[in-house]
């Protein structure tokens, strides 16, 4: 049986004589640090601004940390230096704008990019291409991350997972459990963030035998599909129900994503549901295989 990420958790003992946690840890391949869920120190005024700018950078995606700043300061009347916009935009919450620019998406240098396969490519079929990101989840006294991984043809969430931090690593093992659960996609589509990059992530997409496809600089439609997931998930829940806690928080969102896929009736996909369409998109795939 494979098991979630929440659920291996479940199965760490910390009092297990001879067995540390960190061996726990490697045996059951998890990230340590996503045991533990702890307020980054951030002040009570960071929280609210994040919280300001994550629901601001849903209806303007298209506006970078200084167009924020203007906004804040100008438009809502908080004194706040440039500076701590910066920090929490780029460097906290992982956003950036989607039209060209500097800071696009956080990127290391160091790490190599690969070219985006996506481009007059006709999505006909289940598994053909993913697409995966992260985004920021605030909660009344800390925050956690929310990645997730939706098929293009029939926008189901074929996985998702919840961290206290955006270690590759931890987006690696994402990966790793969707593919092993939902079987291997031909293209997995990301940005060119620094998590998507690294030798984890590239090698647990790349040794499966799949395309990896990231989007370029200016992606105002790029990972389109997946920016509306985020908008849902905030505005039909999260924002309304500001979970306390971390487990609570989970419940909820496996509720949400539950609803999402099975009951939740989307206009492009013809007012049907994402998992049936999914679903049923497998069993054509394996019935043109047999023929």
């Amino acid at each position: 049986m494979i098991h979630s990420v929440q659920e291996r958790k479940e199965m760490i003992d910390a009092t297990q004589d001879g067995l540390s946690i960190v061996h726990q840890c490697i045996l059951l391949s998890l990230c340590r640090s996503s045991l533990y869920y702890k307020a980054r120190g951030e002040s009570d005024l960071n929280l609210r601004l994040m919280r300001i700018i994550d629901e601001h950078y849903l209806e303007y995606p298209f506006k970078g940390s200084r167009r924020m700043y203007v906004h804040l300061k100008e438009d809502l009347g908080i004194d706040v230096s440039q500076n701590r916009i910066d920090r929490l935009y780029y460097d906290v919450m992982g956003l950036r704008s989607i039209l060209p620019g500097p800071h696009t998406s956080k990127r290391c240098k160091d790490h190599q990019v690969y070219p985006y396969l996506l481009r007059d490519l006709k999505v006909v079929r289940s598994n053909q291409v993913w697409a995966t990101d992260i985004t920021y989840i605030p909660m009344p006294k800390g925050f956690m991350y929310l990645m997730a991984i939706i098929d293009l043809y029939s926008r189901c969430v074929v996985y998702w997972s919840l961290s206290n931090t955006m270690e590759a690593s931890w987006c690696a093992q994402t990966m790793r459990e969707a593919i092993e659960i939902n079987g291997k996609p031909e293209i997995i589509n990301t940005d060119q963030g620094s998590q998507f990059t690294s030798e984890d992530f590239t090698q647990a997409v790349l040794s499966n035998g799949i395309k990896l496809s990231m989007d370029g600089k200016g992606r105002a439609t790029d990972n389109a599909f997946i920016e509306r997931l985020w908008r849902s998930v905030k505005y039909e829940h999260v924002y309304i129900y500001a979970y306390e806690t971390v487990n609570d928080l989970y419940k909820g969102l496996e509720g949400y994503m539950m609803y999402y896929n099975e009951k939740r009736r989307h206009s492009s996909i013809d007012n049907n549901y994402p998992q049936k369409v999914y679903l049923d998109g497998l069993v054509k795939n394996q019935h043109k295989k047999v023929a």
